[in-house]
């Protein structure tokens, strides 16, 4: 059995797949698996599905809720699941699940493979590692559920996660001058993070290495121009530096 929520969320087994159709019964699965063998209490889950405007009937529509979530994982996944997965445990609820179903844990375990070759000095290690944990992400993390308070501190947390090994991916290559190779990737990068300059500054530096001057200055200029535009801000100390080396490149 396997939870994954980096992306859609999703319940799958060797035959088949799962998905709760209801909103908050998606919400509900999202939180058991992000706390996954750990106590879920029944007022950790009436915050996330309402926080400060739960109805008066909160309890018995959250009980219910994780009723529908039993009796779907018997319905879909087959007999063995439901109670044996879903354990009440006062003042709540664990999924119970073996190490390594979550797909969370799994990108956890490889980035932390990869910062520990990173510390040692292994750039091949570091990049085969992090594009290893980032191979896990499907998407944004629990990209189809409303997310309440209590959801959206793990999404925040996810992403910063994710947007670490992206850059610990981006040092390594560069480590191991591989331009060309970086210039798709930071493409990519910077229109999903226009507001992350690292990664404009990186795009700069490797347009400059692969002998791209004139398209390294239009880098900058445009990362130049939507700070300016949207934030009121002007480059960095770290992107004006990027782009003086470009013109400081020159025979």
């Amino acid at each position: 059995m396997e939870f994954k929520v980096l992306g859609p969320i999703q319940v799958a087994n060797e035959r088949l797949a799962y998905t709760p159709s209801a909103p908050k019964v998606k919400q509900v699965l999202a939180l058991l698996v992000m706390r996954a063998n750990q106590i879920v209490t029944l007022e950790s889950i009436i915050d996330e599905l309402w926080g400060d405007h739960a109805p008066r009937t909160a309890v018995t529509t959250a009980q219910t809720y994780i009723y529908q979530l039993r009796k779907d994982f018997v319905v879909e996944l087959g007999e063995e699941c439901g109670e044996r997965i879903i354990v009440t445990a006062r003042p709540g609820y664990v999924l119970s699940v073996p190490e390594g179903s979550l797909d969370v844990h799994n990108f956890e375990r490889l980035a932390d493979r990869a910062h520990a070759c990173s510390t040692a000095g292994d750039a091949e290690g570091t990049a085969r590692w992090t594009q290893a944990a980032l191979r896990v992400w499907r998407g944004s993390p629990l990209a189809d559920i409303p997310c309440g308070r209590v959801l959206q501190d793990y999404v925040s947390n996810l992403q910063e996660k994710r947007v670490s090994t992206q850059e610990l991916s981006v040092r390594a290559a560069m480590d191991l001058e591989r331009y060309r190779d970086l210039i798709t990737e930071l493409r990519s990068l910077v229109m999903e993070y226009p507001f992350n300059e690292w990664f404009h500054t990186q795009l700069v530096r490797v347009l400059n290495k692969a002998g791209r001057r004139v398209e390294a200055l239009h880098a900058y200029q445009e990362a130049r121009v939507l700070l300016r535009d949207e934030l009121g801000l002007g480059p960095s100390h770290e992107l004006r530096r990027a782009q003086q080396e470009v013109l400081g490149s020159a025979p």
